[in-house]
């Protein structure tokens, strides 16, 4: 997992730049809105919604912002009418590729991932095909300097953390998506700083890409993806070396 999880470190950089440019508000401030058209408009007794406002304040995401797309997706205001959509399918060398979206019109976007796939050496596929591949978890990166093993051990065991998972610079703790809350808050109080805290959906076996190009077809595939506006997030199973990993994604 440890290229995996270092290439999902690089997506939070972009994800830091993205927020200079508003593109990661925008998709904060869709997740909000469809969590709290489901689920009402109160974060104490909807869980969607308090994962999607804390998102939002640790992008520094504004207080009004927020607000307004808790009213829209309350119907409070008016706003574009979005839905949660997953599609799957598989990139370069049989890598499989999930795709969560909130979108206001499904045929542009299965057009557009589509185009995408099939641009970067991959292919939709049917629904069901790879999403039996992963586990819906919550996960908090900590980077290793800011802590060590045993002591975030001791502080998250008893809020629900499962395991606990480390490589060379980051220590991932694991848990279910309702105790993400509960672990994070533990964290915080215990004084030790998190790089992230989200819902995500973690492969149970990886293909491991040691090829330069391949992999690099593969990153393309995937930085495509997480730059449509209709995505939320795109998962996928690869395993690419440290070193390729570095070579192809600089």
């Amino acid at each position: 997992m440890s290229g995996h999880s270092k290439w999902h470190n690089i997506r939070l950089r972009k994800g830091k730049q993205d927020a200079l440019k508003g593109k990661l508000f925008t998709k904060i401030a869709r997740e909000i809105i469809v969590a709290a058209k489901e689920g009402g408009g109160n974060p104490d007794s909807n869980l969607a919604l308090r994962l999607a406002i804390q998102k939002a304040r640790e992008a520094s995401m504004p207080q009004e912002n927020i607000k307004r797309a808790i009213q829209r997706g309350t119907g409070e205001i008016e706003g574009a009418n979005y839905e949660e959509v997953t599609y799957e399918g598989y990139g370069s060398a049989g890598v499989a590729v999930l795709v969560s979206c909130l979108t206001d019109n499904r045929n542009r976007t299965v057009a557009e991932l589509r185009n995408t796939f099939s641009k970067n050496g991959g292919n939709l596929g049917e629904s069901g095909c790879v999403a039996w591949m992963f586990d819906k978890r919550g996960l908090v990166q900590i980077p290793k300097d800011k802590a060590d093993e045993e002591t975030v051990m001791m502080a998250t065991l008893d809020a629900g953390a499962e395991d606990i998972r480390t490589d060379d610079d980051t220590i991932e703790v694991l848990c279910q998506p309702e105790d993400l809350p509960k672990v994070r808050e533990a964290i915080t109080a215990a004084g030790i700083e998190y790089t992230s805290a989200e819902v995500t959906m973690l492969p149970k076996n990886t293909v491991r890409i040691e090829d330069s190009k391949e992999a690099s077809r593969i990153l393309k595939l995937m930085d495509a993806l997480e730059d449509n506006d209709d995505v939320q997030n795109a998962y996928a199973n690869f395993d690419i070396p440290d070193e390729i990993l570095q070579e192809v994604a600089g």
